[in-house]
């Protein structure tokens, strides 16, 4: 099997380009070649001897997940569908807004933490996301609108860990992923520009504090834990008070005075009252965060509803009303179902999760994208 360098961080291209009695510098000028200039022939790679350039080809390759579905939605959002392999496809979602294009990458092919507003969740879990995988997202994205580019130039501006999966049960492959993103000579792009959300693995939180400074998003949803355990199971494993209490541990490591992002879906007459308001802004009194109030986009099988524009708005100003930055994302992307929760991808669910739905009645299985 073929060494894949397109997930190799630049100090492991290093190790083996010295394993096949090469310079370790020629690895810094293929790095380059990969992530700055999008190039996957090393026959291309000009600056490499002809009998490197064939040594290379035969022995390792340049491979991105391979496009299956792209499509552009009437707003400029675009989406991918890629294939994975032995049938499984993930999605990811490219969002346009002013200079700023913002990717959304997936981590694992479905997911396993099941959350009830999410469509990726009804797929089921096959199997987490390699490091080339990961950084083959936004290679793909980078280099889909035409080569070759500029040096410097980016059509990706901004990346968050939010597309298909939970981003901390597969750790190492996407924190390997991040400082890809975040290196000079890859994407260069800032702590700040690359985002990974999760659904409140606390002691994995505490563990990312090590060995990165992104910034972090926390879906958190419920002001309380009777409802998060109804909407995120994984709270009865790691409660709210334990989920802040990380997020605040985080935040202090981190040392630059930013806040957390609360990413809180609005689900109809589920948990945007005025006094799950009250409740949230109560929770959060001590927590330096910023709220993302996103209205649910439905998906087939699911009995949630979008609250109306008059319930959202209310929720907000509570929320402004008690000191918090507050903000309500637009919905992007619906008409190709690339919306925040609406990715599907197609999943071998090893988890039975579709069989079980299924037989319970609970969701009418989600048609494949594709």
């Amino acid at each position: 099997m073929k060494n894949n360098l397109l997930g190799m961080s630049l100090s492991n291209m290093e190790d083996f380009f010295i394993s096949i009695g090469e310079k370790p510098y020629r690895a810094k000028q293929v790095f380059q070649w990969i992530h700055q200039k999008g190039i996957s022939d090393f026959s291309k790679m000009t600056n490499l001897s002809k009998e490197l350039q064939k040594m290379l080809a035969g022995i390792s390759e340049i491979k991105a997940p391979e496009i299956v579905y792209e499509k552009d939605s009437k707003d400029g959002t675009r989406k991918w569908v890629l294939n994975v392999g032995e049938g499984d496809l993930v999605e990811m979602v490219l969002i346009p807004e002013g200079k700023r294009a913002t990717l959304c990458v997936s981590s694992q092919v479905g997911c396993a933490v099941d959350c009830s507003f999410c469509a990726t969740g009804k797929q089921g879990f096959s199997r987490n996301l390699s490091q080339a995988e990961i950084i083959g997202q936004v290679w793909v994205a980078e280099n889909s609108f035409g080569l070759p580019r500029d040096h410097g130039s980016k059509n990706v501006t901004n990346i968050v860990m939010m597309g298909m999966g939970e981003p901390l049960l597969n750790f190492e492959a996407v924190t390997g992923a991040m400082n890809l993103m975040m290196d000079d000579k890859a994407y260069g792009l800032s702590k700040r520009k690359v985002t990974l959300s999760t659904s409140g693995l606390v002691p994995m939180i505490d563990k990312l504090s090590e060995v990165t400074n992104a910034a972090l998003t926390i879906s958190l949803h419920a002001p309380n834990d009777g409802l998060r355990n109804e909407l995120v199971p994984i709270n009865k494993k790691y409660p709210i008070k334990d989920l802040l209490n990380a997020v605040e541990r985080y935040v202090n490591k981190c040392g630059d005075q930013r806040k957390t992002t609360i990413e809180y879906i609005l689900i109809n007459k589920v948990n945007d009252s005025l006094e799950n308001a009250k409740e949230l802004a109560k929770i959060l009194k001590n927590v330096p965060s910023k709220i993302n109030l996103i209205p649910f986009n439905p998906f087939a099988g699911s009995a949630y509803k979008r609250p109306s524009s008059m319930r959202v708005q209310a929720f907000k100003k509570i929320m402004q009303k008690e000191g918090f930055i507050t903000t309500v994302r637009t919905t992007r992307g619906e008409d190709i179902m690339a919306a925040c929760g609406q990715l599907v991808g197609k999943v071998n669910d090893k988890t039975n999760r579709k069989k079980r739905l299924a037989k319970d009645n609970k969701i009418i299985k989600t048609k494949s994208l594709v």
